[in-house]
């Protein structure tokens, strides 16, 4: 009597073809995983929301709570002296569409994004390339990198405000070094924005961080193997390295878009801290003319009503940006 010997099955899909095989009969049947129950220990679970309910009441009480009250006064006239709402349906939302400042408020918004955030990211990725080249002190260079984002936003405002005088401004005069007239930054519209896109580069060391962590991630064997087929450092740049830091890159770009449509301090300090109307139209943005309905005009419906607006348009991008984005991502695991 001979026995017949099989090998052990090496991969799980093995193992099912062969737990199928000795199924009664011969008959070919779904094989069912055993159900493993995961149990839970309750005093950890306990104690991790004990330890995180800080933020859970502060999300609850301070944005939650702050948007659903927000929504209810978008339906409203509200009155802050008396703190009383009286309904007017969607007229908040219909004058929208009626009031020429707020399109031109969205469109020096979305102008201003679609230029700043590219710029922002080239910016912060090369600093973060070139720190990832450091070797000794690179704690030393890191931290120098990342002092301008502690710099107070008032501070940034007044320093730039200095750099960027179109008579005596440095940067100006380090134009005409070379022959060139600077314009006007701060009252030429045409130069408007892009001063306030080179006052935001000025604070990209957090985007430079993430950036510079997604670098030092990267496999080295991935270099050296180019290396040995090879490949220069441009193509190691676009094969290799934007790849692998996809995942980064992707994050970035959504939190940049997001904090782009919600652009305040570096325009409100450079043309509106005084109050005035005399300040060029190309640096009326959306959360400026918000601010404006809200706590000058006391127009609190409005300003509820525009606020809910750009939480619409901002979630409708970052859809889109997610929906087309992670086409381009490498995530670790995927096939």
């Amino acid at each position: 009597m001979s026995a017949t010997l099989r090998p052990s099955p090496t991969t799980v899909e093995e193992g099912e073809a062969s737990a199928r095989a000795l199924l009664p009969g011969g008959r070919r049947g779904r094989f069912r995983r055993p159900r493993v129950k995961q149990h839970y220990n309750k005093r950890e679970a306990l104690a991790g929301y004990l330890f995180i309910s800080p933020w859970i009441i502060g999300f609850l009480v301070f944005t939650a709570g702050a948007m659903i009250y927000s929504l209810y006064i978008s339906f409203s006239s509200y009155n802050l002296a008396t703190n009383r709402a009286r309904p007017v349906g969607l007229a908040n939302y219909a004058e929208l569409f009626q009031d020429p400042r707020v399109g031109v408020s969205l469109a020096n918004t979305l102008f201003y994004a679609v230029m700043a955030v590219p710029l922002e990211i080239a910016f912060a990725l090369a600093l973060a390339l070139l720190l990832n080249r450091v070797g000794r002190g690179a704690g030393v260079f890191r931290t120098l990198f990342y002092l301008p984002k502690m710099t107070p936003a008032v501070a940034t405002a007044a320093i730039f405000f200095l750099l960027l005088n179109g008579n005596t401004g440095a940067i100006n005069q380090f134009l005409r070094l070379f022959g060139i007239a600077g314009p006007q930054w701060l009252v030429d519209p045409a130069w408007v924005k892009p001063s306030i896109v080179i006052m935001a580069l000025w604070t990209v060391s957090g985007t430079m961080v993430i950036f510079l962590a997604a670098l030092k991630s990267v496999p080295t064997e991935l270099y050296e193997v180019a290396s040995l087929d090879g490949a220069g450092a441009v193509r190691k740049f676009f094969s290799i390295t934007l790849p692998m830091i996809s995942g980064a890159m992707f994050f970035n770009v959504i939190v940049l878009t997001i904090a782009a449509f919600q652009v305040f301090d570096q325009a409100y300090l450079l043309f509106w801290r005084d109050q005035s109307n005399a300040s060029p139209e190309a640096s009326l943005f959306y959360a400026i003319y918000l601010f404006q309905q809200a706590f000058r005009e006391f127009n609190f419906g409005f300003a509820a009503a525009m606020a809910w607006l750009l939480f619409v348009i901002i979630m409708a991008i970052t859809v889109i940006q997610v929906r087309f984005g992670n086409r381009f991502v490498y995530y670790e695991g995927d096939r």
